[in-house]
């Protein structure tokens, strides 16, 4: 057989969710007729899908530990997003409305965590019992009412724009362009300077001029994209944030010792315990997760939409689980990524805002996003030969 044709499928295998996205991405631009690829739009891509990108890093964990899942992940955002609007609305300090909906996140994940690891409650039953009971507590703070998000400072904290006053104009954020050449420079950098590390060191580089193309990729990727974030008001604080999650979720699951405790719990349970790990802190440390960026997602929520009532977060968690296994994670666990992961969750964020924008009725959106994760799934199991558990 032919060498190039087994390395192009190869290729093909391994950035199967990257090309997915690019093609479903030119789709809709053209399907839209452009609207897509407006400044708004973009900037907002990101912003509107703010809580599957942060969500969908605790999910992850959940999953890697063997295809779990946790169901209340939606009601937990509706339980901290109803505290702090309630806090809020009585004219409570923002950081202390930011911190009571923080420490109620905190002790729903101890919680879940204790259950699901040391008393060994199963993952579905557990997290579908909070979904019902912090879901009905959030209504409780609610009043069922609707109440408004007004606080300025609030929700400058997670929704505003970063704006240098000596350089930005309206309609011309010059610091967007800055801080996307600074970010491409030093993605490009760090792949070369990689590279001719590892040669002085003898390893083996000869995949470097792939690995610079994928650099240099991603690179062009965050110049558009900052491109039109110089178009649209500049820099959101959110994206910020959500930066912030990613990467320090992406770091301790690649890069610590800790991290690959989840991967091996979901690889072989019974070995991981035979070596001395306990899968029982795995648990718990995969659901405390969780349930804080669950938390935290609902005041990013709240700041974007600016009011807070009972029926937020609603199919939140299916978001978040559909993103992981769209972004790689295999449904019995022990593999997947957090870059994969973001693809998916993007690759969803599109489809959601074409959808939209192409004035899809809702119905046939819920058609379309449980076949592209029943598609992701089935691929999934196909290309990597399983056929369950062993």
């Amino acid at each position: 057989m032919n060498t190039s044709s087994i390395d192009v499928k190869k290729l093909i295998k391994k950035y199967t969710m990257i090309i997915a996205l690019v093609v479903v991405f030119i789709f809709f631009t053209f399907l839209t007729e452009g609207k897509l690829v407006k400044a708004q739009n973009i900037s907002n891509l990101l912003l509107q899908n703010a809580y599957v990108l942060v969500m969908a890093c605790g999910m992850l964990l959940c999953i890697l530990t063997g295809g779990n899942v946790d169901l209340s992940v939606g009601s937990t955002l509706c339980l901290s997003a109803a505290l702090a609007a309630n806090s809020l609305e009585k004219g409570m300090n923002p950081f202390l409305a930011i911190l009571i909906p923080m420490v109620v996140a905190v002790i729903i994940g101890i919680w879940q965590g204790w259950l699901i690891g040391y008393i060994h409650i199963p993952p579905f039953i557990c997290t579908l019992a909070g979904m019902f009971l912090f879901r009905g507590f959030a209504r409780v703070v609610l009043n069922s009412k609707t109440i408004a998000v007004m606080n300025e400072k609030f929700v400058n904290i997670f929704a505003s724009y970063i704006k240098i006053g000596a350089i930005d104009k309206k309609h011309e954020y010059v610091s967007a362009l800055i801080v996307g050449v600074i970010v491409a420079v030093i993605i490009v950098l760090s792949k070369v300077i990689g590279i001719a590390n590892k040669k002085k060191k003898g390893y083996d580089t000869s995949n470097s001029t792939s690995e610079i193309v994928k650099a240099a990729v991603i690179a062009a990727v965050v110049l558009a994209y900052s491109f039109k974030l110089y178009e649209y008001k500049g820099i959101p604080v959110m994206l910020v944030w959500i930066l912030i999650v990613v990467l320090v979720f992406h770091f301790v699951t690649s890069s610590t010792v800790f991290g690959r405790y989840f991967y091996a719990v979901g690889g072989n349970e019974k070995a991981t315990k035979l070596s001395g790990i306990d899968p029982r802190k795995v648990y718990f440390w995969a659901y405390f997760w969780m349930s804080v960026l669950a938390g935290f997602s609902g005041l990013l929520v709240a700041s974007r939409i600016g009011s807070v009532d009972g029926n937020m977060g609603n199919s939140y968690e299916m978001d978040a689980i559909a993103s992981c296994f769209i972004g790689g994670a295999s449904a019995y666990g022990g593999s997947g990524n957090i870059p994969g992961v973001m693809v998916g969750a993007i690759l969803l964020g599109v489809i959601n805002q074409g959808m939209s924008i192409y004035g899809l009725s809702d119905q046939w959106q819920y058609v379309v996003k449980g076949g592209v994760l029943l598609v992701a799934v089935v691929f999934d199991v196909v290309s990597n030969h399983k056929t369950g558990k062993s």
